[in-house]
């Protein structure tokens, strides 16, 4: 894994280039996808202390008790488009170093960095068939789920997919990790931070053309949106779209025809149910690209929670702006919606954000902090409905996911006892 690590950060800019042409998001976000997979590398990397057991001497007279951690076997990852090098890096390199094989499936729209994260990792010296990738759609996603030498999968993706890769594959005695959808919140206090509080919303709703699953969708301001918007339209209207690999771009295109179709569909059902639109991004036209699927930064107001684009994940680059009477109201809005990725509130209180820290519902939440997304030594902790299963990713609970605990009872005698003995034993014997 040490050389792995070197071999990923001397081809960054190669990977980078390839997730730009594949997927489309802007070179600086490219590069940010390869870094942030480079961390659960490294983290990887100290995987002999992360799996250590625990041991008890002499628990009894002469018994010793210790629990170790073992490979499952065979493991597999499915993969989405939206991060082709971090969401495979999320999963082999823990898998691995835990010793298991594993099986990579990358996302059909975007195989190619994974395949060049694969073959680093043969030049690092990972031996033949520890890591093996399939290419595919259904099928190959059935198959996995089906196989019974396969003893877990990873899955990033969709809720419908997610869904049935976690029944599909529990159904056969699998274990699963299913990241799924998300909306992620963010709750504005009219005390917060006015210029950072802005650029945040504006980095956050709109990186990745909004193609995260820790992109925040939908702002809550306490008092109303109104006091913000002007300021809204004018950061969002300065970002350039554009092709990813311009110099200039902010933003890329979207990943396909279908999903450009669905963003705006979306979008004109917020309008058609009385949102204000107060920024519109379908109709944007990049010179040079007129076919390309590009989204252009959009903002719309008055949103309620029972409108379709509030309900569903849009998955672009759109941000929601709802209004709260008070914290608990807002509070109250984010939890009552059925995914759990993350929250955040922006604030300069204390009392304010220790509220929101205990009484908010999400896995992940931000005080101050957009998408709170944790370094690979703690765990992605997704809930509700954005999470099916029982241990999340990477850290402590992303080594259990890809082990075994075994406890070990141990007795060495001098000599055998004089006589035998039925009773329950226990640690007084």
């Amino acid at each position: 894994m040490l050389k792995y690590q070197e071999l990923i950060r001397a081809n960054m800019d190669k990977l980078a280039e390839n997730i730009t042409t594949e997927q489309g998001k802007t070179l600086k976000d490219a590069w940010g996808d390869v870094f942030r997979g480079l961390e659960v590398v490294e983290h990887a990397c100290g995987m002999g202390t992360l799996q250590m057991g625990e041991y008890v001497s002499n628990v009894s007279n002469g018994i010793d008790t210790f629990s170790i951690r073992e490979p499952l076997g065979v493991c597999a990852g499915i993969c989405p488009f939206n991060f082709p090098a971090m969401i495979p890096l999320w999963m082999f390199p823990i898998a691995v170093t835990c010793g298991n094989t594993f099986v990579l499936k990358p996302s059909e729209k975007d195989p190619g960095a994974a395949m060049m994260l694969a073959e680093l990792a043969m030049e690092a010296g990972l031996p033949k068939g520890v890591l093996n990738i399939v290419h595919g759609t259904h099928d190959v996603v059935n198959n996995i789920c089906d196989d019974e030498d396969i003893k877990a999968v990873s899955f990033v993706g969709s809720n419908i997919a997610g869904m049935h890769i976690y029944s599909r594959a529990s159904a056969k005695g699998k274990r699963v990790q299913s990241n799924m959808g998300a909306k992620n919140h963010a709750i504005i206090l009219p005390d917060a931070d006015r210029d950072a509080t802005l650029n945040a919303l504006i980095a956050a709703g709109f990186g990745a053309a909004g193609q995260r699953c820790m992109a925040l969708s939908t702002a809550v301001f306490v008092g109303g949106s109104e006091p913000w918007e002007d300021e809204l339209v004018k950061r969002a209207s300065s970002l350039v779209v554009n092709s990813g690999m311009a110099s200039d771009a902010d933003l890329g295109p979207v990943i396909s025809k279908q999903a450009k179709k669905r963003i705006c569909k979306l979008i004109q059902s917020g309008a058609d149910n009385g949102a204000r639109v107060l920024l519109d991004g379908r109709d944007i036209v990049v010179p040079n690209f007129e076919n390309g699927n590009f989204v252009g930064p959009t903002l719309l107001a008055d949103v309620k929670s029972e409108m379709e684009c509030y309900k569903e994940e849009i998955f672009g680059p759109v941000l929601l702006l709802m209004k709260a009477e008070s914290l608990d109201d807002a509070i109250q809005i984010v939890n009552r919606n059925k995914y759990g990725n993350g929250a955040s509130i922006f604030t300069t209180s204390g009392v304010s954000a220790r509220k929101f820290q205990t009484d908010i519902e999400a896995g992940q939440v931000g005080i101050n902090v957009p998408i709170p997304v944790p370094l690979p030594f703690f765990s992605f902790t997704g809930s509700k409905a954005s999470f099916a299963g029982d241990l999340n990713f990477y850290g402590k609970a992303g080594v259990q996911f890809f082990t075994q605990i075994k406890t070990v009872t141990q007795q060495w005698k001098e000599s055998p006892a004089q006589r035998v003995s039925l009773s329950m034993p226990t640690s007084q014997k």
